[in-house]
């Protein structure tokens, strides 16, 4: 279907159409115009929340932002990434999100505040969110929620550190790596971030003008991977990891997203490994669009999708209640 006219006042406007910072436009300048962008969206109310730190075997301490949709009860937990292009993004940009992800799926929302590139490359990043999954995994009391399986839930960049985290969790005979062992029950991504050719038909179909471009991701890409010969790792190239073993995932992408395809790949490469896999192409949509409800009733409405998968996977009762 065409591009929905809801994006046509934003993408008239040149500004907002990603590229690399050129002088006398710097990094610092990128991210505040790209974070006040984010940090628009408005969210629906929640009980409560309120900082957590998730603790990193290194001794350092992880930020974080949890979402209790009630109170007092404990909830099951989901961990959540932010996008941002690995470069920028923070936990006000996400709030939106994370309070509709909250009520939408009756679960607390732990978001993570993790280092971002260029200043932490890969594997900064993912660390971080290994931490943050290994720490909810082993003390549920510290965060006030239930123990058990959790829910990983992220968009764009903060997906594929996802993917990468929940690879953390199973055998990894590829890297050779352990496992490490935290139980994620289900994990929904949005407009996932994957392959890092930047090279699919639909990365070359909408390079230019649809808010963010192919040279913006080569660009983010180039932060977070500094090494050249890590761009054949599987941690980074997670098409050519082993994926088996891995949670039933949701993926939803965006019709008019140069990730588009890269997101569908992976959904198949996930098949392919015996994962249950759930994949959705939302029409006339750009990448980004479930952080702007102020401009699409679809934002709502997609984390509202996401939430009921999680909460089904997640909450015992949940199942006949949203098959009711």
């Amino acid at each position: 279907m065409p591009l929905d006219p809801c994006f046509d006042a934003l993408l008239a406007d040149r500004r907002i159409h990603l590229r690399p910072p050129q002088p006398p436009v710097t990094l610092q300048d990128l991210r505040a115009g790209a974070n006040q962008f984010m940090r628009a969206a408005m969210g629906p109310p929640v009980a409560r929340v309120e900082p957590v730190t998730f603790a990193a075997p290194d001794g350092r301490v992880v930020p974080g932002r949890a979402y209790r949709p009630a109170a007092p009860t404990a909830r099951p937990a989901i961990v959540f990434l932010h996008g941002g292009g690995f470069v920028f993004g923070d936990l006000d940009t996400h709030d939106a999100i994370c309070r509709a992800l909250a009520t939408s799926s009756d679960c607390t929302v732990l978001a993570v505040d993790y280092r971002l590139a260029p200043e932490h490359p890969f594997p900064a990043a993912l660390h971080d969110a290994v931490a943050a999954l290994c720490h909810v995994g082993r003390a549920p009391d510290a965060f006030g929620v239930l123990p058990g399986a959790i829910g990983l839930a992220a968009d764009s960049a903060g997906a594929h550190v996802a993917v990468d985290a929940m690879l953390e969790t199973v055998a990894r005979p590829a890297i050779g790596a352990p496992a490490v062992p935290v139980g994620i029950a289900h994990a929904a991504l949005l407009y996932p971030v994957i392959d890092p050719r930047c090279d699919s038909p639909s990365m070359h179909e909408f390079a230019r003008g649809h808010m963010l471009t192919r040279e913006a991701m080569r660009w983010f890409w180039d932060c977070y991977v500094q090494r050249p010969e890590l761009r054949a790792d599987p941690r980074i190239d997670v098409l050519a990891a082993n994926l088996a073993g891995l949670p039933p995932t949701t993926i939803v992408t965006a019709e008019y997203d140069p990730l588009r395809d890269e997101g569908e790949t992976f959904a198949r490469h996930l098949a392919a490994a015996g994962v249950p896999v759930d994949l959705e192409r939302r029409a006339g949509m750009i990448h980004g669009f479930a952080g702007m409800p102020q401009l699409t009733p679809q934002a709502g409405g997609v984390v509202e999708r996401l939430g009921r998968a999680l909460r089904r996977a997640l909450v015992p009762t949940s199942r006949e209640r949203d098959t009711a």
